[in-house]
């Protein structure tokens, strides 16, 4: 049996990429379900499911988090876990839908909560924006937020897995980046890329521009691009509402698999769950330090394949 995997918004669901992805359960907010008829609705998953992994990011509403705690509280249930991700939204889309496909993989429904951590490093989220006056989940310096009141300026910005912002011309070009450094990345649009085979997925929004597509796509030598709609909660997370969203990440299911297969099983010091990494994904305590001289795999990816 899968387990079962939920989201706080129905945009959050992107279409499976073969006949054996399954869909994720709607986890509505408290001003569309009553609570009892949400309690249900859990209690259901439950049986038939035995786990549930429900994902949200870290900007929903407080009463829609209030809610999925209460729901898992009332059931006194051990076996729901609830994974806050301070993710873009089209990212969280994206990490969702790697989950669906681990779910029915021989993964316990720990290793499958636990894997969220272990895979988010490998989506490169961004965005481009036409104004950073109101961004607050990057670094933006006071240079930039003045140059946000120029006239036809753009910012590239990627918030994950390392925040970086750059000031894009009238062109489409990037005309400067911070001043990290990444020493073999894909840096030809001026955002740090992956150094592994990836696949865009870009949420058109409003902005008009397609510096996305053409420029960043093949600096960063992705295999293909996939548009979708915006999630409706991105405008938020920019702090503007012209934006075109973007998330690089991992398409292949084989990948997905040897990359989380490769870490370390260990069990949870506290509930007792299977979990990788060094916290468990169910009730979030961290993983007991292993004795010295115990080594532990690591899932690393390097060009081409892991």
């Amino acid at each position: 049996m899968p387990t079962a995997i939920a989201v706080t918004s129905a945009d959050l669901v992107l279409p499976p990429t073969d006949q054996q992805t399954p869909t994720a359960a709607l986890l509505q907010a408290p001003d569309a379900q009553p609570l009892e008829a949400a309690l249900v609705d859990m209690n259901v998953m439950l049986e038939r499911y035995g786990y549930v992994v429900a994902l949200y990011p870290s900007s929903i509403p407080t009463a829609h988090e209030r809610r999925l705690h209460t729901i898992r509280s009332m059931l006194e249930t051990d076996r729901l876990a609830l994974l806050k991700l301070d993710l873009p939204p089209l990212a969280v889309a994206v990490l969702v839908r790697q989950l669906r496909q681990l779910s029915i993989c021989d993964f316990s429904a720990g290793v499958v909560a636990s894997a969220a951590r272990l895979l988010s490093h490998y989506i490169y989220a961004g965005a481009l924006l036409n104004s950073v006056t109101k961004l607050d989940r990057v670094p933006v310096s006071l240079k930039a937020h003045a140059k946000s009141w120029m006239p036809g300026t753009q910012f590239g910005v990627l918030a994950n897995p390392s925040p970086q912002l750059i000031k894009i011309g009238s062109t489409g070009a990037g005309t400067g980046a911070d001043t990290r450094t990444g020493a073999s990345a894909r840096t030809g649009a001026g955002l740090t890329g992956p150094e592994f085979a990836t696949q865009l997925l870009v949420g058109k929004g409003t902005l008009a521009s397609d510096w996305v597509t053409g420029t960043l796509a093949p600096a960063w030598q992705v295999s293909g691009v996939q548009e979708t709609g915006l999630p409706a909660d991105s405008p938020r997370w920019w702090g503007t509402a012209k934006v075109i969203e973007f998330a690089a990440f991992l398409p292949d299911i084989s990948v997905l698999y040897q990359l989380v297969a490769s870490v370390r099983r260990e069990k949870c010091h506290w509930c007792g769950i299977e979990l990788i990494g060094d916290r468990c994904g169910f009730c979030s305590a961290p993983l007991t330090p292993p004795p010295e001289n115990q080594s532990r795999a690591v899932g690393v990816l390097n060009q081409g394949s892991p």
